[in-house]
């Protein structure tokens, strides 16, 4: 969240924020209510400081009389104080449900605007594959291959979920592998994390675990959910801890499945396997010093990019606008591989993101580092190293081939311990 002074002292610039976003918040009862805290938080001070004095007078000699009165002050002050401390703690309740529906200010250059169209593309990488022959999509590609099965999942899970068989378990072993080294070459500490995570993580890092609008599944009665990403379980790690300033930036890694519910996810671009409710993603997190957050973000993306460089996937990269960026992230960049089988001649599908969220979730998770005996927030970001589901679709439908094969990523066969998918005998 943000810092109610920052908010009180740039109180334009965060309703402009806001407002960019398309999003609703109300930064003057935020506030409004944090004066109200301050005078409460003098008159209980007030109030403590009469007491003590009380209760000097009472060491003192006096007559039973003067006694009396002063016990009946004592009383009364008791009772005042303790009505003033429920009414701070009120207040402070209401005042971080006002600020944490405040989202964190936009970085100046992302674009602004509402919907993909208004998302900035930045760079290409290679050009959009293209095929003297129809191509197909990974729906099509996956059922000729007996790769995938769509079907029997929906009537065992339910829809938007599947089985993965054959070659594409072993696709999808060696695309978490191919990512993880890379990221284990770069100083990334590797994790497989927990597929559950306390509703408590979910809002610091910035998710909503319940509502209409929540796309989280929520395990009943238990205080918990399943984790939409690891980014939720990563950014936890440390909540409520003090780091060594020494020890930054801390970069790790994590393997998890993700779980999501995509409620009002419909067309064709969500077919397949492009939006499901479980998913296998590798991701990036980086706890880091606030003055090299930037730098970091870049880096970030730079290793997206080389993972999907490495894949021979043609790309491009897109500065999300601000109405997409959602609450936590100052600035987020996104990947769209080219997929020849969207619609009637291809279309860009995004396949990685990464977000830079500077402290706005460390103020939620409480998580500091030390700096001359002053505690100060650090900085978190977060990356899509890879997400198996979507990296899939890009290299069965870049990589098919006219006799209906398709070819292995060179980078990738070391992990597949194969070259090619054939049609079955």
């Amino acid at each position: 969240m943000l810092d109610i002074k920052f908010i009180k002292e740039n109180l334009d610039a965060v309703k402009k924020n806001i407002q960019d976003r398309f999003m609703e918040a109300d930064p003057d009862l935020a506030v409004s209510l944090y004066d109200n805290r301050i005078a409460l938080i003098q008159e209980t001070e007030g109030l403590r400081q009469k007491r003590n004095e009380n209760a000097k007078k009472m060491k003192g000699k006096m007559d039973q009389e003067a006694r009396q009165v002063l016990i009946a002050e004592g009383r009364e002050l008791k009772e005042k104080i303790a009505e003033k401390e429920k009414e701070l703690s009120e207040a402070e309740t209401q005042l971080y449900e006002a600020v944490k529906k405040i989202p964190n200010m936009a970085h100046p250059d992302a674009p602004v605007g509402k919907e993909d169209k208004d998302n900035l593309e930045i760079k290409r990488f290679s050009e959009p594959t293209r095929f003297s022959f129809q191509a197909k999509d990974h729906v099509q590609i996956s059922e000729d291959l007996d790769l995938v099965d769509f079907d029997t999942a929906t009537a065992v899970s339910g829809t938007k979920f599947y089985y993965l068989k054959n070659e594409a378990v072993l696709l999808e072993f060696a695309l978490s592998r191919y990512a993880m080294d890379i990221l284990i070459k770069k100083g990334f500490t590797p994790f497989i994390t927990p597929d559950v995570a306390r509703e408590e993580i979910l809002e610091g890092i910035g998710f909503n675990p319940r509502g209409e609008e929540s796309n989280i599944y929520t395990l009943e009665d238990t205080g918990t959910c399943l984790v939409g990403t690891a980014e939720i379980t990563l950014g936890g790690y440390n909540s409520n801890k003090i780091l060594d300033k020494d020890t930054l930036p801390v970069k790790m890694a994590g393997f998890s499945h993700c779980f999501r519910k995509e409620a009002g996810a419909a067309g064709q671009y969500s077919k397949g396997l492009y939006r499901v409710h479980q998913f296998s993603k590798v991701e990036m997190f980086i706890f880091c010093l606030p003055e090299e957050s930037e730098k970091y973000h870049q880096e970030l993306l730079s290793t997206e990019e080389e993972i999907f460089q490495g894949l021979e996937i043609p790309y491009r990269v897109v500065d999300t606008c601000t109405g997409d960026l959602g609450s936590p992230a100052y600035r987020k960049y996104d990947l769209e591989a080219w997929m020849p089988g969207r619609g009637d001649e291809g279309d860009w599908g995004e396949i990685t993101s990464t977000s830079n969220c500077t402290d706005y979730q460390a103020r939620r998770l409480g998580i500091r580092y030390k700096e001359e005996k002053q505690t100060r927030f650090v900085h978190m970001l977060n990356g899509t190293a890879v997400a198996i589901s979507r990296a899939m679709i890009a290299i069965l439908e870049n990589f098919q081939q006219e006799d209906g094969s398709v070819i292995i990523p060179k980078n990738l066969i070391p992990y597949t311990g194969f070259d090619r998918i054939n049609k079955k005998d």
